[in-house]
């Protein structure tokens, strides 16, 4: 993975992992996030939900935060959900940029340079898309469909909205209210975004085979969980349309001139 000499810098940048029984990899995330943002910024942190985890991801976080002052752990006493976990972290954080991927090792955190380098003072979001799924074949084709269900359900404009590895301005989060407790926050997230008239960057980036422990989302009882949850959000968001009601779409281009990248 090469980068240019000259890198875009940033402000600040806080960096999110949710973690659910990561302890196999959650470590080099936070370890590769701060080479990262070494990179990119010399204003960072990394936070660090720890969602009720079973095994030993909670020790693990607390060692790595006795040496390393830019971490900061938060632990659930119990699971509350893939959406509870985002929200604490983008509430906990503290600077100008909010980053956030899975703490599973799917993606690497080492990308993160290549979404800096989309920022500029009109955009808000750089999301990311998968180049290719490394999956089993029945998540593949699971994932494809999922894909192109909510793409014309919610009307989403992005190549890949299922794509969990994002740079967002952290004034979003103080003008858009998030609600979801489970993975369906990243839906209400993008389509909140989307309706309120932010700009969107899209960058290229690699997915990864899991290594170490097992996925939340491909169990068939979630699966008929997560339909539910989708219904419940289409019929808020696409028909009923609660978030327009008390959030006006803004003019980027009438801010842009106050922003600092």
């Amino acid at each position: 993975m090469q980068y240019p000499d000259q890198l875009n810098q940033i402000s600040s940048i806080s960096a999110v992992f949710p973690a659910y029984n990561d302890a196999g990899t959650i470590p080099s995330m936070v370890l590769t996030a701060l080479l990262a943002l070494r990179r990119v910024t010399d204003d960072y942190e990394v936070i660090v939900t720890n969602d009720g985890s079973k095994d030993n991801t909670g020790i693990v976080l607390d060692e790595l935060a006795s040496r390393y002052p830019e971490l900061k752990v938060i632990h659930h006493p119990q699971n509350q959900g893939y959406g509870c976990a985002l929200r604490s972290g983008f509430t906990n954080a503290s600077k100008d940029w909010v980053f956030y991927t899975d703490g599973d090792g799917q993606y690497n955190p080492l990308e993160l340079i290549n979404l800096t380098q989309a920022v500029t003072e009109e955009i808000d979001v750089v999301n990311g898309y998968k180049i290719s799924r490394h999956d089993p074949l029945i998540r593949v084709v699971i994932g494809r469909v999922y894909h192109h269900l909510v793409k014309i359900a919610f009307g989403f404009k992005l190549r890949d909205v299922d794509c969990d590895f994002r740079l967002i301005r952290r004034e979003l989060f103080e003008n858009v209210a998030l609600e979801s407790r489970t993975g369906t926050i990243c839906l209400e997230m993008v389509k909140k975004f989307q309706d309120a008239g932010y700009k969107f960057a899209e960058v290229p980036v690699n997915h990864y085979y899991r290594s170490y422990g097992r996925s939340q989302f491909f169990r068939w009882k979630h699966l008929w969980t997560t339909f539910e949850h989708l219904t419940q959000l289409w019929w808020k968001l696409v028909i009923k349309k609660d978030h327009l009601s008390s959030e006006e779409p803004r003019d980027n281009l009438s801010t842009t001139e106050e922003r600092q990248v």
